[in-house]
């Protein structure tokens, strides 16, 4: 289960790059009754709030780039990690860069082609709340080499994996950090991509109250049902959706046994 307390290895933050930060943030308010908090001198760059706990931000979208969320994982140096990677066949996007005195972090590409950043903290460890209705609860890894992005962020972070067979014939993989009960301290999940040239992507999981209701702020508001709303077996109730601007998101009600 992801919590604040954020060991290494672990998701710690989630961004967003949009084209239209105002009506993006709007979007999300009407989903999620998140508000937009903008930091000073950050170039747009805000937080989503619930209350007052921080559980996501918002910022520019990067020229060329596409609207996604990206997942930052928790590292004790960013420098080392950066280099790792790289010399594990990953692009440094964004090299090692301080945020004032808040951390350091890095944007790469892993060698499938799937976004992340990594995360070495100072004054802020990561978000305020997860696990909670509408935070982030879960992270997936869909990816054209599922064997081979396992490899990569284990040498990376030194994940655990238990293998789960959410549906027949479907390999799943839950990841979990390097320390602790592995069930525990389970956060995510690497899945073969789905094909129909889908790119390798890490997709944010949203803790729902209710996933059809939530399904149905989202269409209101002008996002796109990616997968309608279904029960998963052993798993609870999800739905893939994307907001206006094509960024996808998962929403999933666990099991009660699980909740």
């Amino acid at each position: 289960m992801l919590t604040t307390d954020f060991p290494i290895g672990s998701p710690c933050w989630i961004d967003l790059g949009s084209p239209n930060i105002r009506a993006t943030a709007d979007f999300y308010g009407k989903v999620f009754g998140w508000t937009f908090q903008e930091v000073p001198d950050a170039g747009g760059y805000g937080f989503l709030k619930l209350g007052d706990k921080r559980v996501a931000a918002l910022g520019s979208l990067d020229a060329g780039a596409r609207s996604a969320w990206t997942t930052y994982f928790r590292t004790a140096d960013a420098d080392a990690t950066a280099k790792a990677a790289e010399q594990a066949g990953a692009t440094v996007r964004v090299p090692p860069t301080d945020v004032m005195q808040e951390g350091r972090f890095a944007a790469l590409t892993d060698p499938q082609g799937a976004e992340f950043a990594i995360w070495q903290a100072g004054n802020t460890i990561g978000l305020d709340a997860v696990s909670e209705p509408n935070t982030l609860v879960w992270a997936e890894l869909h990816t054209s080499d599922q064997e081979g992005a396992f490899t990569f962020y284990t040498s990376l972070f030194n994940w655990r994996v238990q293998n789960f067979e959410p549906s027949p014939g479907m390999n799943y993989r839950v990841v979990s950090t390097a320390d602790g009960d592995q069930q525990q301290t389970s956060f995510g999940g690497i899945a073969p991509a789905t094909g129909g040239g889908q790119p390798s992507a890490w997709t944010p999981y949203f803790a729902a109250e209710d996933v059809d209701a939530l399904v149905s702020k989202a269409s209101a508001a002008g996002g796109s049902v990616l997968m309608p709303a279904e029960d998963v077996e052993n798993v609870g109730r999800i739905a893939w959706l994307a907001d206006p601007n094509g960024a996808p998101f998962a929403l999933i009600k666990g099991e009660p046994q699980e909740s």
